[in-house]
């Protein structure tokens, strides 16, 4: 009779949640950092429980006091790649089953699993039906371990021989600077820098509507409030005026105008749909206010810019002008000549023509304002930058190939180069916000649903802020993931799995 494995008679479930809620914070070398993945589960509760699962339970006290504080020190983060800590969870393992056992996750999603399993020592099998998800495990479980090793070079012209400690890393970071250089090459020019040589690492936005006061007609722009900044140590916010039947905005606070007496940064002009104008006082109801989204008489308007000067700390704000909005109209106008040609060589549209999911699926909430396409969700310039660096990325596969990289080492790099165009799509987006908390966007998907956002930040993909063009979490990632064992990780259903997942593999 088979004995019981320790999960089965006990586990610290207390101390291991605690272990795994504190990862939501680590950045450095963490596999969230690839790609977004909802149901990911914290790699602490998978590697104890992994572990947990296949060793033997014991009714010695002191071998059960042992295993327990062991499994809670497996757990932390800062052990994961602690050899004397990860060699003998492998062993232990060893111990009970004479050779690593074969570990199947049909549903492997995010990779958690099936990585601690590979950390342990054990044969696994990775199964996903979801391509997402499938190129999330290849980039978790396959290509880092395959092609990660230290590899030894010779010069043609010497005998001696070079070591690159990690060859894909090293590949990734250098095809990943050529397309953002090349992208900048072609349409950096559409997001200038200031005269002072301040770089803009953002632009806000306001939807707009018209007031439905037949006396009044003004420009109504949508934002739910008007900070820029709100720390302790700095306030800044813009502040509507009216001129006219215009409303215009100045920047007032820390370090630029006083801040107008009575005047509440917090209370913008809109609030779940319901709009008030503030030329006449009038209110849109939230009804109307999605109609006129649906009937197309919505507009959009920017508002300011964020800046950052390289020799100086902090962000500066100054009101939009119109040579903002002119670089933006040629920003618009690039875009139709590069969406045909691209139309052309690849023959679909470049800008994703896909309808997006019927209304209130899975917390989306865009359609009820017209936004019915997934090409909706970003603005004119927002699809260029998306579409130019996609195509760099097709080109840097193609340099591989012809400087004579093989086709599969290629495909391994330039998957991390496409996620990089999936990181650099969330932040790209008319769904995205400036945080006056941090200073700083936030990704569309800051939780798991497509809201509304009715004053949008559009990110400057060549700034060096947050929601750039940005491998460097990647490149940790990479690494961390390179020093474990690989696993197969196939593209197929569970219920056609047959011998722990050899057999159907067609990714």
């Amino acid at each position: 009779m088979k004995r019981k494995s320790f999960i089965e008679t006990s586990f610290p479930v207390k101390e291991i949640s605690e272990i795994s809620a504190k990862e939501k914070n680590i950045r450095h070398g963490h596999i969230s950092t690839l790609h977004i993945w909802w149901a990911r589960r914290p790699l602490a509760s998978s590697r104890a429980t992994n572990y947990a699962a296949l060793i033997p339970s014991t009714e010695n006290i002191e071998e059960w006091n042992s295993i327990r504080h062991f499994i809670i020190e497996l757990a932390k983060w800062e052990n994961s790649l602690n050899s004397n800590i990860i060699n003998k969870a492998r062993e232990d393992i060893l111990k009970e089953y004479g050779k690593p056992p074969r570990v199947l996750d049909p549903f492997s999603g995010g990779g958690s699993i099936p990585l601690e399993a590979l950390r342990l020592g054990c044969e696994v099998h990775a199964v996903e039906y979801n391509p997402v998800a499938v190129l999330i495990l290849k980039c978790t479980l396959e290509y880092p371990q395959k092609y990660g090793r230290p590899k030894e070079l010779k010069e043609d012209w010497s005998l001696l021989k070079t070591t690159i400690k990690n060859p894909l890393l090293e590949d990734v970071k250098k095809w990943g600077e050529w397309v953002l250089e090349e992208s900048k090459k072609e349409i950096g020019r559409f997001y200038p820098k200031d005269d002072d040589g301040s770089i803009p690492v953002g632009y806000i936005w306001a939807r707009t509507i018209a007031c439905q006061n037949l006396s009044c007609n003004a420009e109504i722009p949508l934002m739910r409030q008007f900070w820029l900044a709100k720390k302790n140590n700095k306030k800044v916010s813009l502040y509507p005026y009216v001129e006219g039947r215009e409303v215009k905005f100045k920047i007032v606070g820390d370090g630029y105008e006083k801040m107008p007496a009575g005047f509440e940064p917090e209370r913008g002009t809109v609030s779940r749909a319901v709009a008030v104008c503030p030329v006449c006082g009038g209110t849109v109801d939230d009804s109307t206010t999605r109609k006129l989204f649906q009937q197309g008489k919505a507009g959009q308007r920017m508002v300011a810019v964020v800046l950052h000067h390289p020799d100086e700390k902090g962000k500066t704000y100054r009101i939009a002008t119109a040579r903002d909005m002119e670089v933006f109209r040629q920003a618009e106008k690039y875009l139709e000549e590069k969406r045909e040609k691209l139309m052309e060589e690849w023959g679909i549209d470049p800008v994703p023509d896909e309808e997006l999911p019927p209304k209130e699926t899975l917390g989306f909430r865009v359609q009820r304002y017209g936004m019915l396409k997934w090409g909706d969700l970003f603005n004119s310039r927002q699809k260029l930058a998306l579409i130019t660096f996609s195509e760099k990325v097709r080109q840097a596969y193609q340099k591989m190939i012809e400087e004579g990289y093989g086709q599969d080492y290629a495909k391994a790099v330039v998957s991390y180069l496409a996620i990089g165009i999936n990181r650099l799509a969330t932040y790209l987006a008319v769904l995205t916000r400036w945080r006056s908390d941090v200073l700083s966007f936030e990704r569309a998907f800051d939780r798991q649903a497509l809201p509304m956002v009715w004053d949008y930040g559009e990110v400057n993909p060549f700034s060096d802020a947050r929601g750039c063009w940005d491998l460097e979490p990647m490149l940790e990632a990479i690494d961390h993931s390179s020093r474990i064992n690989s696993a197969p990780t196939p593209q197929s259903s569970a219920t056609s799995q047959e011998n722990g997942g050899d057999d159907n593999e067609n990714s």
